[in-house]
């Protein structure tokens, strides 16, 4: 099934609902956008508005709404009733707290509507009430509600593009860190990327027409360039450039040096199998030591996880960035030792080829770990490293002679 989604070119209004359908893989096609259509759609004939084969939904809340509930099995609008409650509250939360205050903020940037200091100086305000509650709530969390991004994380971020993008610099977000971790975490997800590009964050803040710039310049200056609408046009943030279609390096692999090993078999069989034996069997006896290596991964600042909740999420949310190299990986993450002592996070990956580089290339946080080799190409798996695969790989009590406090599959 289909759906046509009608807004203006790079509203963020529709983010939301185009980010959660590319999350549940749903074909939404954005039609070229007319202001009489759109009133003739819709009930209060404002965008966005959605047409569906039963009918027109219209308020983008509803409409996002509405593509995260398409599919249940995605969790993308929650586990259970109290999760899907927490989601509906970050969501009205955006709607309400933040699109605002954050719209009266960069419209004069972007020449939709006159500078009016009074105006700027309490939006600015209320973006930073807004920011304040996200960074407090943020403060132990990886994501809004759970421990993957769902619409809630969706809607807020969303809302936030343009100011991050246009006037939340360096300066203002200074106090907001976990917020700062936050968004870029969601923004550089690929169903993200694929719907508002690369997001570049704001150095110095910009400045409207008739507004004084921080250093005491004039916002009308050669940046500004004159006024009228040739000016409001070109201040206006642009849609955002569709992502190329650039073929990912293992897709390349795949084509150049196919393997028989199939990733997808052994992540059932490792799912499925009687006993984690049968499965470490199953899996030696097809591994293909050409085209796949074993990784052993060593965060490089366990002496900072202090609490055993914090690095859980900090493993959930490794493995979350991790995503896009879902198709060719395999690993299993563990918390071990206790936070009288020191909480370690250690795990063994199984990657495709011969590098741990496309995994650090599509998740940042891989560079904040030692890795080394166990086994691939030019290195044979030992009796010695087969023994730590599997204790990595089926251990739910003891690592390394340490408790496990948390483990979590990336498969």
């Amino acid at each position: 099934m289909t759906y046509t989604l009608h807004a203006p070119p790079g509203s963020f209004r529709a983010f939301k609902a185009l980010i959660a359908a590319e999350y549940n893989a749903v074909d939404v096609t954005v039609a070229d956008f007319d202001a009489d259509t759109v009133k003739a759609l819709s009930p209060t004939g404002k965008a966005p508005v959605l047409e569906t084969s039963t009918g027109v939904i219209f308020e983008s809340n509803a409409i996002a709404r509405f593509l995260a509930k398409i599919r249940a099995d995605t969790g993308l609008y929650g586990n259970g009733v109290f999760e899907q409650a927490a989601i509906d509250a970050w969501t009205d939360f955006a709607a309400n707290e933040i699109e605002l205050p954050a719209s009266v903020w960069f419209y004069p940037v972007a020449g939709y509507m006159p500078f009016n200091k009074d105006a700027y100086a309490k939006a600015k305000a209320d973006v930073a009430i807004a920011l304040t509650i996200l960074n407090t709530h943020l403060a132990t969390k990886t994501y809004l509600v759970g421990e993957q991004v769902t619409l809630a994380d969706i809607a807020v971020a969303s809302a936030l593009v343009y100011p991050m993008k246009l006037v939340c610099d360096k300066a203002f977000l200074k106090p907001f860190g976990n917020v700062v971790r936050w968004f870029t975490t969601c923004v550089n997800q690929p169903q993200f990327k694929a719907v508002v590009g690369d997001v570049v964050m704001c150095k110095k803040e910009l400045t409207a027409k008739g507004q004084e710039a921080s250093g005491g310049d004039k916002a009308g200056g050669k940046k500004g360039g004159k006024a009228g609408k040739k000016d409001k046009a070109a201040a206006a943030p642009a849609p955002p450039p569709a992502p190329k279609k650039v073929e990912h390096p293992y897709k390349i692999m795949d084509k150049e040096k196919p393997s028989k090993f199939s990733m997808d078999a052994w992540k059932k069989t490792y799912s499925n199998a009687a006993t984690y034996e049968a499965a470490m069997t199953a899996f030696w006896d097809t591994f293909d030591q050409e085209g796949y290596s074993l990784w052993h991964q060593n965060y490089n600042y366990n002496e900072d996880n202090k609490r055993i909740f914090m690095a859980a999420n900090a493993i959930g949310g490794f493995q979350q960035r991790s995503d896009e190299v879902r198709k060719w990986a395999f690993g299993v993450m563990d918390v071990i030792g206790t936070e009288e002592t020191v909480l370690e996070i250690k795990g063994v990956w199984l990657l495709r080829g011969d590098t741990v580089d496309h995994l650090k290339n599509a998740n940042d946080d891989a560079n904040w770990y030692t890795w080394v080799k166990l086994a691939g190409p030019g290195l044979d798996p030992t009796d010695e490293v087969k023994a730590q695969v599997a204790a990595y790989w089926c251990s739910e009590n003891e690592l390394e002679g340490k408790p496990i406090q948390d483990s979590k599959v990336f498969k």
